[in-house]
């Protein structure tokens, strides 16, 4: 609801302004409403009292009683706003925030704000009610307004802090120190450095003695604007006025200066820094290895390490894979592994588990060849690798897909007469269960058993997983009732999988039974056993039963997340209530709930479903502007919404900017724009986004070649299309009915 005209006026008390007595004795009876001991809720919902009341009364109520007890008046306003979804005016809000401050009740003070610019409340209707309202209440502190600049950047709405700061500074108001700086993070945050280095200027030619925290965002600023010279010069100014006592702000110019390859130079700041009375920290020898990666000077940056170590600083995991990754690519391996060998000589942490941390992360991070080189050079280095060494390739290599070997490392470990442990045997059959490869599965599941191998709730829950995939749910419940027979017991984890089987398969009578099974039995839900439930009621269009879980999942506790909301989104969508979804994701917004790609792209899909295609790209400017980053998927959803409208300026716009974000196009959307732009006969701009999709490594398929060519034979163009099906066939894509049926199609209106 728009804020009311009371917000933009004084209420002085006119009668014309004020509705004269009857407006006073209407108030007087909210008056005793409030500090009556009846429910507030049967008096404010007597049709006299709800039929009557509007948001002037309830200012003109806290004006009388701003004085009194803030905690009570805050228990009204709240009760006003939740529990009967009273339209509150932005002057209400800021009335009640000055009670609560003169009664140093900050912090309910700042939530108020919070939930007042959570409305979408401009800075400056939010400013101008705040504004009057200290002057309402006499109250002559500035702090309000700081307490309105924080509420904006919680909000991650830091545009919006800026604005009121300028409002401010125009009103001749003069913000803390603290609150610039966490203005200019805030800005820093969304990578306006421009605004930050504008608020720093501001804060000089106001006087404005700036804190440590700005002159580090100051400095912070400037190097993201490749602008070194005034962040050297921001330095200067720090350390003329005393404030040279923290590492920070140095750190940050030595961040700047690495980051634009000025590595020397920052070498030179930080040897420089015991002539301060300050000394490097691991922060910044760890920037300055990094630093010296980047330009590829990996023996400074070995000597760099050993100052750390000397000093007693032990590398970052970043720092020190950056150094002997440079070092392995530069063919320098036995260097690479002679510093982790030195880690763990030095004592600071085993040998082998030194070894072991390093082969985990290397395979975190896909890279199975210097994994395995790593594996080798333990044995050379006298290194026995144990079950754990053998255990972290096994189930790298199945989440990998590379099951076959696995199996082969799973063999040897038994020929070098490790024994086998579960943990092996769990990566290989969740690893097979992942392919669909059941039967491997099963087999191993008895192998493991003969062994002696008592399977455990992980065993059980990836062959569940297994058989749910496929559907065969009757044997992922044979195995669920198994487990307690078999002395497992049940856990949150096994409960999901099954349940979430039967959610998929649109079974939620089950899955409900299996559900209320689970909390009798005291084994609690988590959030992913709430999200598997509410998108299976969502799937079957069940929207209340899935809203009654999450008010449930919220109520014990669990964190929803957009695993929770995309789901809820999409429900709501598909029921055809797509402006509910979008009030659902500002409520969201409100609570500081921040959605991703995921879930906007679930709203973003609605809309364009209805043919609301203007719409979505209205919600989507909306969501960017709450700092939503663009992905595939959304750009996606909106070029194909536009390309089925025959719209073709706008998805080729988009696309430029998708390619000019580093967002790479993949084959469907490649084929929609090509296909019509064919459509529209412009076959020019269609082969040079075939070119353009080919350069980039995205190849055509059988799809893409098909509307192609469908195209080209309706426009007879069909010897184009004969060149282009034979192109197809070198390339190794067969034609299929359709392919063969545009060029029937087009022999059939010859004759």
């Amino acid at each position: 609801m728009k804020p009311t005209l009371v917000a933009r006026r004084t209420i002085a008390g006119s009668s014309a302004s004020l509705s004269g007595e009857r407006d006073e004795g209407f108030v007087e009876i909210l008056h005793s409403i409030l500090h009556s001991k009846q429910s507030w809720r049967s008096s404010l919902t007597n049709p006299f009292i709800s039929g009557r009341l509007r948001p002037r009364h309830i200012e003109l109520l806290l004006l009388r009683t701003v004085d009194s007890d803030p905690r009570l008046l805050l228990r009204f306003f709240n009760f006003l706003g939740l529990h009967l979804r009273f339209p509150h005016s932005p002057l209400s809000f800021s009335i009640l925030t000055l009670s609560l401050l003169r009664g140093n009740l900050h912090w309910p003070a700042s939530s108020l704000l919070h939930s007042l610019v959570s409305r979408r409340t401009s800075p400056a209707i939010a400013f101008d009610a705040l504004l009057k309202s200290r002057n309402l209440c006499h109250f002559s502190s500035t702090s309000p307004f700081d307490f309105l600049i924080q509420a904006y950047l919680q909000n991650s709405m830091a545009m919006d802090a800026f604005g009121v700061l300028k409002l401010m500074l125009g009103s001749r108001l003069v913000p803390e120190t603290r609150t610039v700086s966490d203005l200019m993070n805030g800005l820093l945050k969304i990578r306006r450095f421009d605004l930050v280095s504008q608020v720093f200027d501001e804060m000089l030619r106001l006087g404005i003695q700036p804190d440590v925290f700005v002159y580090t965002a100051a400095v912070r600023s400037f190097c993201e604007l490749k602008d070194l010279v005034k962040a050297r010069e921001t330095i200067c100014h720090m350390e003329v006025n005393g404030l040279n006592s923290s590492i920070v702000p140095y750190n940050v110019l030595l961040h700047g200066l690495c980051k634009c390859t000025k590595v020397f130079e920052a070498l030179e700041v930080k040897n420089s820094l015991q002539s301060k009375n300050l000394k490097a920290d691991v922060v910044s020898y760890c920037t300055l290895v990094l630093g010296l990666c980047k330009v590829e000077e990996f023996g400074v940056a070995v000597e760099m390490v050993r100052e750390m170590l000397n000093y007693g600083f032990v590398p970052s995991e970043a720092a020190s894979s950056a150094v002997i990754e440079g070092l392995r690519r530069k063919g320098r391996v036995v260097e690479a592994f002679d510093l982790v060998d030195k880690l763990g000589k030095l004592g600071l942490i085993p040998n082998l588990f030194a070894y072991n941390a390093l082969m985990n992360s290397l395979c975190k991070n896909g890279k199975f060849e210097e994994a395995e080189s790593l594996f080798a050079k333990m044995e050379e280095k006298g290194l026995v690798p144990n079950d754990v060494s053998y255990s972290i390739l096994i189930d790298s290599l199945c989440k990998n897909g590379k099951i076959d070997d696995a199996l082969v490392l799973f063999g040897r470990m038994e020929q070098e007469g490790i024994k086998a442990t579960i943990y092996s045997y769990n990566s290989l059959i969740n690893g097979h269960c992942r392919l669909g490869r059941l039967t491997k599965a099963k087999d191993l599941f008895c192998e493991m058993k003969v062994r002696g191998l008592i399977p455990n709730a992980a065993t059980y829950t990836s062959m569940i997983t297994g058989y749910c995939k496929q559907g065969d749910l009757d044997n992922a419940l044979k195995l669920h009732n198994e487990m307690p027979k078999n002395g497992v017991h049940w856990n949150t984890h096994s409960f999901t999988a099954i349940i979430n089987g039967f959610c998929r398969a649109n079974m939620m009578k089950k899955a409900a039974e299996l559900f209320d099974e689970m909390v009798e039995l005291n084994v609690m839900p988590n959030e992913v056993t709430y999200n598997v439930m509410i998108e299976g009621y969502c799937l079957i269009g069940d929207t209340v039963r899935a809203f009654e879980l999450y008010d449930a999942m919220v109520e014990n506790g669990l964190v929803p997340d957009n695993y929770t909301y995309r789901p809820l989104i999409s429900g709501i969508c598909l029921t055809g209530r797509v402006l509910e979804a979008k009030e659902f994701v500002d409520d969201l917004h409100s609570e500081n709930r921040v959605l991703n790609n995921m879930s906007v792209s679930a709203l973003l899909h609605g809309f364009c479903r209805e043919g609301r295609v203007s719409d979505a790209h209205s919600v989507c400017q909306e969501m960017v502007g709450r700092g939503l980053e663009m992905d595939l998927v959304c750009y996606g959803i909106l070029i194909h919404a536009d390309l089925k409208q025959n719209e073709i300026v706008r998805p080729n716009s988009m696309l430029k900017e998708m390619i000019r974000k580093g967002i790479k196009p993949d084959n469907v959307l490649y084929t929609s724009i090509i296909e019509t732009y064919s459509k529209f006969g412009n076959f020019a701009m269609s082969f040079h986004l075939w070119n353009k999709m080919a350069q980039e490594g995205c190849y055509p398929n059988a799809v893409t070649y098909t509307a192609l060519i469908n195209s080209l034979c309706k426009a007879g163009f069909v010897n184009a299309a004969k060149v282009l099906c034979k192109e197809m066939l070198v390339n190794g894509f067969l034609p299929n009915i359709i392919t063969y049926g545009c060029f029937l199609d087009n022999f059939s209106s010859e004759d």
